[in-house]
């Protein structure tokens, strides 16, 4: 198991790297999994992809750092990592973050073989999407995250892995709130209006979205308030009210009413254009993200003449891709908003060869092999919760000879994957890439192929 690190260790590693900053990612620390044991550290080398890798020297069987690789990137410098606690690994280099994760997915994936972790070459301010809760504490707004295990927001003025501007649209927001009387929500009485902000930026096209969640429809002066948050950030694309009236734990409700120009951005990944919109889907590191569909798409292996499904497909990103290289491609999502853009996004990027379903997946393939219908290749990139027993059963039904499994949760990984090296496939390779730098958290790319018989 990964063992925590001493408060010392942690102070010594700040003396030592004051001038390096850290981060911390508090979007994916709620109901992660307890900390795994930690390896030695292993230095990095650049990649062909453009990221950073681990490669050990064969010439002296020692890990070395190559040439044009990055200096040594520490974490020692978030002013909030006590109250916050979003960072697993706030005060230990990035390199040794690598290592870690590198020596932990080797433990826990003995499948197949396992590629050097693909990292980045600057692990700050990566992520795209921002959200902040409010609250109102001793007579002073505060934005923030929730500390750990509790609902008290944390006040966070700044982080240093979140985009920068769309952290400073929040601070602006907080500080409008004042001069146009708006209450935060308190979950206790029921009583205020803002409750979140979300902030999405297109990392290539430049797009801001901000969504203001809100316990009603009804915003004060929104048109002035709209035009006092654009006159400080005038790269403001749009602006959305998410009405969340239920008194739940979920950030957005499911009602959008549009305050400021398209109701939604777009982005481009690995060469087509993508709809984001309030509640889609999209990863926060665009970056990483393009190396990682670049490597399903090398172990799906595609000729041009193969039908593949694309299980949990969201807005389509993978399936789309994949559309350039299959004959057919069918997506298949449950989340009807998500098929939606699906749809508008093989629209925009003029796609003519792939099909959405608002279905079940594990339902859905399981009727195609009752109807004798097959498939070469399915891709699936479920939740961090894996897939389930009907899905897997499914996959097994429909017999495709190539399965690309992207996973954003290696434990439940671990476990697909025992389930179907014992449905008749094996593990030929899993690639790495940390999109998450400063957490634990990695994602996974897996080569599966069915077994000859």
């Amino acid at each position: 198991m990964y063992r925590d690190h001493s408060q010392k260790t942690q102070r010594e590693n700040r003396k030592k790297q004051m001038e390096r900053d850290g981060g911390k990612d508090r979007a994916k620390r709620r109901g992660s999994a307890e900390r795994q044991g930690m390896p030695s550290a292993r230095e990095n080398t650049r990649g062909k992809a453009g990221g950073t890798v681990l490669r050990e020297s064969r010439a002296k069987g020692s890990w070395q750092r190559g040439a044009g690789a990055p200096a040594s990137t520490g974490a020692a410098g978030c002013p909030h990592s006590r109250q916050c606690g979003g960072c697993d690994y706030q005060g230990i280099p990035y390199e040794k973050q690598l290592a870690m994760k590198q020596s932990y997915l080797q433990k826990l994936l003995p499948f197949g073989k396992l590629e050097p972790i693909v990292g980045m070459d600057n692990p700050y301010h990566y992520r795209c999407k921002v959200q902040a809760a409010f609250d109102y504490v001793k007579g002073t707004v505060v934005a923030g995250t929730y500390k750990k295990n509790t609902h008290e927001v944390v006040d966070l003025p700044d982080c240093l892995i979140e985009n920068q501007e769309a952290t400073a649209i929040i601070q602006s927001v907080k500080k409008l709130l004042r001069s146009f009387r708006i209450r935060t929500f308190d979950e206790d009485t029921g009583y205020g209006l803002l409750r979140h902000v979300l902030v999405r930026v297109g990392y290539y096209t430049g797009e801001i979205m901000v969504v203001l969640v809100l316990s009603s429809p009804i915003l004060p002066s929104k048109n002035n308030f709209v035009k006092a948050l654009r006159s400080e950030h005038p790269k403001i694309s749009t602006v959305v009210i998410n009405v969340n009236e239920r008194h739940t734990s979920m950030v957005l409700g499911e009602r959008n009413i549009v305050l400021y120009g398209r109701g939604y951005i777009e982005d481009r990944l690995c060469g087509l254009t993508f709809r984001i919109s309030p509640s889609s889907f999209y990863q926060v590191n665009p970056v990483q993200t393009e190396l990682l569909y670049w490597k399903a798409m090398e172990y799906a292996n595609l000729s041009g003449t193969e039908r593949v499904i694309d299980a949990y497909c969201g807005t389509g990103t993978i399936g789309l891709i994949a559309a350039g290289r299959a004959r057919e491609v069918i997506g298949v999502e449950l989340n009807r908003d998500a098929i939606r853009d699906a749809a508008t996004n093989a629209s925009r990027n003029d796609i003519r060869n792939i099909r959405f379903y608002n279905e079940d997946a594990g339902k859905f393939m399981a009727a195609l092999a009752q109807q004798g219908e097959k498939a070469d290749v399915v891709i699936l990139d479920p939740p961090r919760t894996g897939s389930d027993r009907a899905f897997l059963d499914s996959v097994v039904k429909l017999a495709p000879k190539r399965v690309v499994y992207v996973s954003c949760g290696p434990e439940t990984l671990a476990r697909d994957l025992e389930y179907l090296t014992r449905g008749g496939y094996r593990v030929e390779r899993c690639a790495a890439f940390d999109c998450f730098a400063f957490t634990k958290h990695t994602e996974c790319v897996v080569w599966i192929q069915k077994k000859q018989i």
